[in-house]
């Protein structure tokens, strides 16, 4: 749809002047109700003429003030404010009505179909006051201070008075049905509480700028005694080595659990004299059990000097048969002694 500029009493800080209205060539019936209904004297509405003349004299009146909605605001700051239990009394002497009024600028039903309002210039002193007596005090009350907030609050104020001079509110052109004599109004079919929506959306919150960032300082790592500058360790100079870094010879050895561990290393072949290899011709069924041993031990009990060579201490042997044998014999390690194959006891 094409774009409809308002026209220059609709300006912010213009004075009043009569609107500017633009009617179809066919007038909806609606309309004309309404004028006659509005009208004390009878005037002919036969044309889009007469229907326009007619609409602009009643709407150029200066008692052609229409209420947009009704407004509740605090009397004071709220730190100046007196509290009470009894919520009727608060609400009476802590609040007060604004009635937003306006006056008709512009009425198109041909492009867009619309109307427009326009805020009376006492409507807008009483917000601007409200703003900067109450609203600002408040807002400054409830943020921290910081070195710009004075300036902040001071643009904040101008940029209301400027809004609230701009304010213009556009609706349908059927909004026209509530009007009354003499040209004043109210706005019906919920339309108020879209002033009301308007009308807050220009109260811009004093907004802080955001805390300064605590930054961490990071501080350097302590050296240690020992060390004379950033040098690395691996890139020190060897040198003798120190009392601390030589570790002393252990005082005890690591023990094996056999009694005399020197007795196997002055052991030699001369001192054990085997006996030749024994015939396995004979199953080992046939003799009865050698030394105590069970079966299964016997390759153990019986060594060939084959086996003997690769023998290994006594405490890695197995522990049944060694003691078994012990027990059989009667006689220690150091008086090892094979008997004959076959022998009995």
């Amino acid at each position: 749809m094409p774009t409809v500029l308002l026209p220059s009493s609709a300006a912010a800080f213009a004075p009043r002047s009569s609107p500017n209205v633009v009617l179809t060539s066919k007038v909806a019936p609606w309309l004309t109700a309404t004028l006659k209904r509005v009208n004390r004297v009878k005037r002919p509405l036969n044309n889009v003429t007469q229907h326009t003349k007619c609409l602009t004299e009643t709407l150029s009146s200066p008692n052609a003030i229409w209420t947009l909605c009704s407004m509740m605001f605090t009397k004071a700051p709220e730190a100046e404010l007196e509290k009470d239990t009894n919520l009727l009394w608060e609400s009476i002497h802590h609040y007060q009505t604004i009635h937003v009024e306006a006056y008709v600028v512009h009425v198109d039903m041909v492009s867009r179909n619309e109307v427009a309002f326009k805020l009376t210039p006492e409507t807008i002193e009483s917000l601007v006051d409200f703003h900067k007596e109450v609203y600002s005090v408040d807002a400054a009350a409830n943020t921290y201070n910081w070195s710009g907030k004075h300036a902040q609050l001071k643009k904040l104020q101008e940029e209301f008075v400027q809004a609230a001079n701009r304010f213009v509110y556009r609706t349908d052109a059927d909004a026209l049905e509530g009007l009354e004599e003499d040209g004043a109004g109210e706005l019906l079919c919920g339309r108020s509480e879209e002033v009301k929506k308007a009308i807050g959306n220009l109260f811009i919150p004093l907004i802080p700028p955001p805390p300064p960032m605590v930054v961490e300082v990071l501080r350097p790592v302590p050296l240690l005694p020992s060390s004379t500058g950033p040098e690395p360790w691996w890139n020190m100079p060897q040198s003798a080595p120190e009392s601390w870094k030589v570790l002393p010879p252990s005082p005890n050895p690591t023990t094996t659990g056999d009694s005399n561990p020197n007795l196997w290393a002055s052991l030699s072949f001369s001192d054990a004299q085997l006996s030749p290899t024994p015939s396995y011709s004979q199953p080992y069924t046939t003799e009865p059990y050698q030394y105590g041993c069970m079966p299964t031990c016997m390759p153990t009990c019986m060594p060939s000097s084959a086996a003997i060579s690769a023998l290994p201490l006594p405490s890695m042997l197995v522990q049944p048969c060694s003691t078994a044998f012990n027990m059989g014999m009667g006689f220690g390690w150091g008086e090892l002694a094979p008997l004959p194959y076959g022998t009995t006891i």
